[in-house]
């Protein structure tokens, strides 16, 4: 499959009626493959300031088709008008005896649960949950070990490890039959997505469709390494989880302006990287605990990839993906639109790894155009679902 560069075609704006839109579902069965990874950028570089684009305002949708690869691309429309107010609401959930914390709001329409990526929370989704609410029940969780959600100790389980994405994802099953009381669409950016396809695996009777923004591609994966690699990234694995090393690490990197020199790498509109932001990604960092679960995921190399779940997801899922993302490389991305699961994959031009935040022009609208598509009256869910 060439991953090189595309011609692509523009749809007239005056073709497109908003927000009914209907947008071309890819479904082409590609023949031939392309090797996942992911590689870790070096944080420290700077990206250049793209266009400060004005957030929580409603806006419609141009749509591309790439005609050689059958890619549709998302284009920055004029703005409408700005949405109303909806109050977001903050709660605790109890989990297992630990608590969750979660935001939400919305009192009528599909049920959306918004799931963050690494060493993120909720709070990542703050410009995206008053808009999605006027016209769905939104919901923003804290996956335990982050955001303000209870950090257990990771040493405490033994040998058996706890921050897995199973445990995620039954975090977020239970979520929905507890709290939600409904079936969901889960939308999700990085290891989000992945968290996400896991639970619609073990409990596909709970999602009704999934968002997946710049899922994380796991190259540091065990699966992923040549053979003659692996002994050496075990080594460094247990320098940092059980040296003084780690810690020291995670000092270095949980200030705030290592935070935005972070953030400034993956956000290329860095302009949007705020002092809001900094102080949303950095504060629950410093909560107890957290230096463990952080050096816990890191040295994390199994469990599920990408490829391996989306062939077994029964929901239809919608790919989109910034295509400036410095650390999950949309050539490499592009290979997911071959699973018959896959009925989009949107391009999202001049956007970071986290477009939720960055471009939420682009993805508000989005996500409310794919769950008109699926979101039919289905009886909701009982308690004894799971």
């Amino acid at each position: 499959m060439n991953m090189g560069s595309t011609s692509s075609s523009t749809l007239p704006l005056s073709k497109l009626e908003f927000p009914s839109l209907n947008p071309r579902r890819i479904r082409k069965k590609l023949t031939t493959s392309t090797p996942f990874g992911f590689g870790l950028s070096n944080l420290s570089r700077n990206t250049t300031t793209g266009l400060s684009l004005s957030t929580g305002h409603y806006y419609a949708i141009r749509c591309c088709l790439d005609n050689s690869s059958n890619v549709g691309v998302i284009e920055d429309p004029a703005k409408d008008s700005s949405p109303p107010q909806v109050q977001v609401q903050t709660s605790t959930w109890n989990w297992r005896g630990y608590s969750i914390r979660y935001q939400y709001a919305g009192s009528s329409g599909p049920a959306l649960v918004l799931v963050h990526g690494f060493g993120a929370n909720s709070d990542h989704w703050r410009k995206n949950i008053p808009v999605l609410a006027r016209s769905h029940r939104v919901f923003s969780i804290d996956l335990i070990g982050y955001g303000y959600s209870d950090k257990p100790n990771p040493r405490d389980f033994g040998v058996n490890s706890f921050y897995t994405f199973e445990t995620w994802a039954s975090q977020l099953n239970e979520f929905c039959v507890d709290v939600v009381k409904d079936k969901a669409f889960f939308i999700c950016n990085s290891i989000g997505g992945v968290v996400g396809l896991q639970a619609a695996v073990m409990e596909p009777e709970i999602c009704r469709g999934i968002t997946i923004l710049n899922i994380s591609l796991r190259m540091l994966h065990i699966k992923k390494q040549p053979w003659y690699g692996r002994p050496l990234i075990r080594s460094f694995q247990s320098l940092l989880r059980n040296t003084a090393v780690g810690k020291f690490f995670f000092k270095s990197v949980a200030t705030p302006e290592s935070v935005r020199s972070i953030l400034c790498q993956c956000y290329h509109d860095t302009s949007q990287v705020t002092e809001e932001l900094v102080q949303s990604i950095l504060l629950p960092g410093l909560e107890p605990g957290a230096v463990d679960v952080f050096l816990e995921f890191i040295c994390y190399s199994g469990g599920p990839l990408p490829e391996e779940l989306l062939p077994q997801v029964k929901c239809p899922v919608l790919i989109a993906w910034g295509d400036k993302d410095p650390w999950e490389p949309i050539e490499l991305g592009r290979a997911y639109r071959k699973f018959d699961s896959v009925e989009d994959f949107i391009v999202l031009p001049n956007v970071g790894h986290c477009p939720q935040d960055e471009a939420p022009h682009l993805v508000n609208p989005l996500v409310e155009s794919f769950v008109a598509r699926h979101a039919t009256p289905q009886p909701s869910i009982s308690a004894n679902a799971i």
